[in-house]
């Protein structure tokens, strides 16, 4: 039993290390909204929250489902889980699941009054996919489509939707700044599921890698980092200068993470590098909005 209060398990739980994923696109989106002089602090606000919720809901609900359906284990190399260490009860941890998107629901509201009605659809699509990711009779994260998921909810949607609440409408140049961070976002995904490949497969749960192997893998890390850093270039056709150009600055970053993704054995390394690749996509994401605000 552990010794901790109760809360340090619930934020534990939360993931704090993962919500980059869910502040990243916010910030890019709210950059381009800037560079199109359309920027709205509390719209931004609103989306934040709404993203927050989301991830640490999805968060919530893979601590549960996991453990019901025996991926997290005693055998588990990653960092422990809430549900599977005995620090958090099962049933509790399903509430709070409930609890949290159900919040998400309510601020998603907010969005709907500020950005229209088809903005509803996305938001429940959103929550019904945190779900759906470990939970419900298709689970999308033990068919291999978590990739699919991640890149489309915290690339696609969470940056054309923040944009979109503070300008109005759509940019062509949002799809490419989007593309870029859901592919980023993924990555973080590839080196979690390529470290915990073994137990995934004992479990059933059929991630890419323990489809393709890890060499596939390793592959789908490497392209996402190059198609992600063409984003900026891809900018200077839209009229932005140079400063967009900023994110390439962390180019030979990308090419060691992909060096020491290929050569990491260990857990101890692995976990290593899932931190190192969220703390890429955060500098990314910090160096395109800086360009997008400065290069217009």
């Amino acid at each position: 039993m552990s010794s901790q209060p109760a809360w340090r398990h619930w934020l534990e739980a939360a993931r704090p290390k993962t919500l980059p994923v869910a502040v990243i696109p916010v910030m890019v989106g709210t950059a381009l909204a800037a560079a199109h002089r359309s920027a709205d602090f509390g719209k931004a606000t609103i989306c934040l929250l709404f993203a927050l919720l989301v991830q640490i809901g999805t968060n919530f609900a893979n601590d549960y489902f996991d453990y019901v359906k025996g991926a997290d284990t005693a055998g588990r190399v990653g960092p422990r889980r809430a549900v599977a260490a005995g620090l958090i009860a099962p049933r509790a941890m399903l509430r709070a699941t409930w609890l949290v998107l159900g919040v998400a629901f309510a601020v998603g509201l907010l969005l709907v009054r500020e950005g229209g009605w088809i903005l509803l659809p996305i938001g429940v699509g959103s929550i019904l996919c945190a779900l759906a990711y470990t939970g419900g009779p298709f689970p999308l994260g033990y068919h291999g489509l978590g990739d699919v998921f991640v890149f489309i909810f915290f690339g696609l949607v969470a940056v054309g939707t923040t944009f979109y609440v503070q300008a109005g409408g759509l940019a062509p140049e949002a799809i490419s700044c989007a593309a870029a961070i859901g592919l980023l976002a993924a990555n973080i995904l590839v080196v979690n599921n390529y470290r915990d490949a073994e137990t995934d497969a004992l479990a059933g749960k059929k991630t890419l890698v323990v489809r393709f192997g890890r060499k596939f893998a390793l592959w789908q890390y490497a392209l996402s980092h190059v198609v992600a850093l063409l984003c900026p270039v891809a900018l200077l056709l839209y009229g932005y200068h140079w400063p967009v150009l900023l994110p390439l600055a962390v180019a030979p970053w990308a090419a060691w993470l992909t060096r020491r993704l290929a050569i990491a054995r260990e857990p101890a390394a692995q976990i290593t590098l899932l931190g190192a690749t969220t703390a890429y996509l955060a500098i990314f994401g910090v160096l395109l909005s800086a360009g997008l605000v400065w290069g217009r």
